[in-house]
C-alpha cells in the first residue's frame, strides 16, 4: 500500500500516514491497543476513492508516550491535529477507542467534519460498567504482556494464555477465544504500546469527563454508528444504542448480528456495502 510516513510534532509527537489524493479526506482512528495498520483490510477499498490519512493514537505504534491517557486526552490530541494538520474538510471513521474520539471532534470542531462514522464504541462498557468484567481482565492481562515484552511469538503465546471470564463462573483462555493470527498481530501491535494506555481502562477512570450522550448531542454532521453482536463479543451494549439514539434521533444505525467487536477486520465486505450507503449521502457535502 502506497503511504508515506509522516510526523505532526506536538507534545506527545503523533505519527500517520497518508495515501493517495485520491479524493475527499477521510482521517481513520483506530481502537486502544492497536495501530494505524488495523485498517489495512479496508484500505484498497478507501483509498480508490479518499485521500486516506490515518494516525496512531498517543501511547499507540509510533506516536510518542504520554502522562495520560483519558478519552479526553486522545480528543485533545485529534482535535489540535485536525485543526492544524488537516485544511480540509473530512470524513472521520473511528473504531472502538477511535469512535468516541471521532464523535467528540465532530461535535467540537463541526465545521472541519462533514461525516463520522462510529464502529462499535464501547461507551460505558469500557468506562464504570467494566468492573469484574471479561473486558476488564483481558485489558489487565494485555498490560502484563505489554510490560513483559519479548518477541512477538512470546508475547502471542501468552496472550493465547490470558484467562477470561464467561457466565456461569466458568472461563476460557483468549487462544480459545481468538485465532493464532488474530493473537499474532495483537502481539505485533502490544509490542508498540505503552503498557500504561491501560492502567485508566482497567481502574474504570478511562471516561472520566466524556459524557457520550453530551457529546453526542452536539453533532450537527450525518453519523453513522455500527453495532457488533454484544452476544459475540461487541461492545456496544444495546442500552447504549438506545440512549445514543436519544441523544441525536438522527443517527443511522446498522447492526451486524453474530459479528465480533473487530467488525472491519472480521466483517470487511460488510461493512464496506454500510459504508458506501453512508457515504453516499454524504456526496453533496464533500
Amino acid at each position: 500500500m502506497n503511504f508515506e510516513s509522516r510526523e505532526f510534532r506536538g507534545v506527545p509527537l503523533l505519527s500517520y500516514s497518508e495515501g493517495p489524493p485520491n479524493g475527499p479526506t477521510m482521517l481513520l482512528l483506530h481502537g486502544v491497543t492497536r495501530c494505524w495498520q488495523d485498517w489495512e483490510p479496508l484500505l484498497p477499498a478507501l483509498t480508490s476513492a479518499w485521500r486516506v490519512v490515518a494516525i496512531d493514537h498517543r501511547g499507540h505504534g509510533g506516536s510518542g508516550r504520554a502522562n495520560r491517557y483519558c478519552v479526553t486526552d486522545f480528543v485533545e490530541d485529534i482535535v489540535r491535529f485536525v485543526s492544524q494538520e488537516i485544511s480540509a474538510p473530512l470524513v472521520i471513521l473511528g473504531h472502538s477507542l477511535g469512535a468516541m474520539v471521532a464523535a467528540a471532534v465532530a461535535a467540537d470542531v463541526p465545521e472541519l467534519v462533514r461525516g463520522v462514522v462510529l464502529e462499535d464504541p464501547p461507551f460505558l462498557t469500557m468506562g464504570n460498567r467494566i468492573n469484574g468484567t471479561a473486558w476488564q481482565a483481558q485489558f489487565r492481562g494485555m498490560r502484563d504482556v505489554a510490560q513483559c515484552g519479548g518477541t512477538k511469538a512470546e508475547m502471542a503465546a501468552r496472550l493465547a494464555e490470558i484467562e477470561i471470564p464467561a457466565p456461569g463462573g466458568v472461563s476460557k483462555r483468549l487462544g480459545e477465544l481468538r485465532t493464532p493470527a488474530a493473537l499474532a498481530w495483537s502481539a505485533e501491535c502490544l509490542a508498540k504500546l505503552d503498557p500504561e494506555v491501560l492502567t485508566p481502562i482497567i481502574d474504570a477512570g478511562w471516561m472520566d469527563g466524556f459524557d457520550f450522550t453530551e457529546v453526542l448531542s452536539r453533532i450537527r454532521c450525518p453519523v453513522l454508528l455500527l453495532q457488533a453482536d454484544p452476544l459475540c463479543g461487541g461492545a456496544l451494549a444495546n442500552h447504549d444504542v438506545d440512549a445514543a439514539l436519544a441523544a441525536l434521533p438522527s443517527i443511522q444505525h446498522f447492526h451486524f448480528p453474530g459479528a465480533g467487536h473487530q467488525l472491519h477486520r472480521d466483517r470487511t465486505d460488510a461493512m464496506l456495502v454500510a459504508l458506501k450507503t453512508f457515504f453516499d449521502t454524504l456526496s453533496g457535502t464533500i
